[in-house]
């Protein structure tokens, strides 16, 4: 939730129309309803372009602290055609947007930690944060560029949870 409203703020026009609502264009892939997949075995899913699409990877628990410790691997994966305007031949500078956008969203590393379980949703005692993401390169195929970054993600597992 910090990094869409965090999108909103730096580029309110990267928007997903999503099950007759507008939102920023941030999905969180276990949360929505699969994506088709690419055919050819290809190294990424064939997923919305031109928004980023969240994927939790792993989970590992530091019990040796006053609070565990929780770190999860998340990826972002994003992918773009270019703009209809120029036929696709901006491909390559709408992909450097949004590699700014990502850095910009994962900057400052941290946010306030929120329960979502009750609503309105209500800050928690600690701090989720983050290290630097890790970029791949990217994979061009066929029109489609696409690009991966992946980051730990930390918080301490408070009392309730």
């Amino acid at each position: 939730m910090a990094l869409r409203t965090r999108l909103q703020g730096i580029n309110p026009q990267r928007t997903i129309l999503l099950r007759s609502a507008v939102r920023p264009g941030i999905l969180v892939e276990e949360a929505e309803a699969p994506f088709a997949q690419a055919a050819g075995g290809t190294a990424f899913p064939l997923i919305p372009t031109d928004v980023f699409v969240l994927r939790w990877l792993g989970l590992a628990v530091d019990m040796d602290q006053a609070l565990p410790l929780v770190a999860a691997e998340c990826e972002v994966i994003y992918s773009t055609l270019g703009t209809q305007a120029f036929g696709g031949l901006d491909r390559g500078r709408s992909m450097t947007e949004m590699d700014l956008e990502l850095m910009e969203m994962m900057t400052p590393f941290q946010t306030p930690k929120l329960n979502y379980a009750v609503s309105p949703p209500v800050q928690m005692l600690t701090q989720v944060f983050w290290d630097e993401p890790v970029y791949t390169p990217m994979v061009v195929q066929r029109d489609r560029l696409t690009r991966s970054a992946r980051v730990m993600v930390y918080s301490y597992q408070e009392a309730g949870e």
